[in-house]
């Protein structure tokens, strides 16, 4: 039901049926706006108190649900801050983590991830193993993990993850990320559209950056003039671009062309399957809902759908990737499983100010 609901936020052409379901949710929409709006009013006049580090913070975050892209954004951004010789810390909230979230954990010292992503949450353990130098720390308190990593590594710079509606901290510079093709979706606030806030509280954010999963950049060039003009920010192009795929077990690279199936769990993933429609023949396609945890059952379905269609070689995201090889690492498979692998590419110094 939640993916159903999901993509009729960014639906354009709805059936009846799917009207009234939306029109049904309207109205829990517009209490969930009136929260917001309580909320953000609370902070905005220093009713509720905010928490300010000693290190530069960034915060990188979305207005709407699901994939947006700030998960690989943010491997650049600190990767980027890393080039510079500072010292990078990463804050997760460890969405889906079974470990106790009420305590800092350590993901990475630097070194990569220290849990599995069935433990960890898949965006941390990723984050960990693809941002080596950087600290990663989960934990549902920010300030809590602010507090905790600041004293025992006292980084330069600390990334909030996902932290725009994170109000709690303070941040020398909010980045607010907004994708180049679904926008807004349908303008709604949750749960009837895909907006956590109202558009207005845009005004909060330093700068906005238009995410274009989409090998042709013109179409985001002009969304991005026009969002420069209307929300009066300054606002950046990232391009996401595939870079390869690689086996997930053996690291040998996916042939250009192959025939193959996919599979996710994230949000909004139109964009992963075009760009595998890009460079090979995608014959079948297997959706789970975002973040889902995955379990033996669901690799079987997995292999049986790719058995059935006739296919050998079945891709998902970097998320995902790192959230079933475990599951896999010890079981012989008829099949191989490839992860497709993300770049972001941005003009980090104009981006971070740095």
């Amino acid at each position: 039901m939640k993916l159903f609901i999901s993509k009729l936020h960014y639906k354009k052409d709805l059936t009846i049926q799917e009207k009234v379901i939306v029109n049904l949710l309207r109205p829990i929409s517009f209490f969930y706006k009136l929260i917001t709006l309580l909320r953000n009013n609370l902070y905005k006049f220093k009713l509720l108190p905010r928490h300010t580090s000693k290190s530069y913070v960034i915060s990188i975050g979305n207005i709407t649900t699901g994939g947006v892209g700030k998960t690989p954004i943010t491997l650049e951004i600190a990767k980027y801050f890393l080039s510079l010789n500072k010292k990078v810390a990463i804050l997760s909230r460890g969405y889906g983590a079974k470990i106790n979230n009420k305590t800092p954990n350590i993901i990475s010292e630097g070194s990569g991830a220290l849990y599995q992503a069935s433990k960890a949450g898949d965006e941390p353990v990723w984050l960990a193993d693809n941002c080596k130098g950087a600290y990663v720390v989960t934990c549902s308190s920010r300030i809590k993990a602010e507090k905790y990593i600041k004293e025992k590594y006292n980084p330069d710079i600390i990334i909030l993850d996902d932290g725009f509606q994170h109000r709690k901290m303070n941040r020398d510079l909010d980045i607010v990320l907004i994708d180049a093709k679904n926008k807004f979706g349908n303008g709604y606030v949750l749960p009837a559209g895909p907006l956590r806030e109202d558009l207005s509280n845009l005004s909060r954010a330093d700068k906005l950056v238009i995410v274009n999963k989409n090998y042709d950049s013109k179409n985001a060039l002009k969304y991005c003039d026009y969002i420069k003009k209307h929300f009066k920010k300054p606002t950046y192009l990232c391009k996401i671009v595939p870079d390869y795929a690689y086996n997930i077990l053996t690291g040998e690279q996916l042939p250009k062309d192959s025939r193959i199936m996919a599979f996710s769990a994230i949000g909004q993933p139109e964009g992963f399957y075009e760009f595998l429609k890009t460079d090979y023949k995608l014959i079948a396609v297997l959706e789970f809902e975002d973040h889902h945890t995955y379990e033996n059952d669901d690799i079987s379905k997995i292999i049986h759908y790719a058995q059935e269609e006739n296919i050998d070689c079945i891709v998902t995201t970097e998320k995902d990737a790192v959230k079933i090889i475990d599951i896999i690492n010890d079981v012989e498979l008829p099949v191989k499983i490839f992860a497709l692998k993300l770049k972001a590419y941005m003009d980090m110094k104009e981006v971070c100010g740095i």
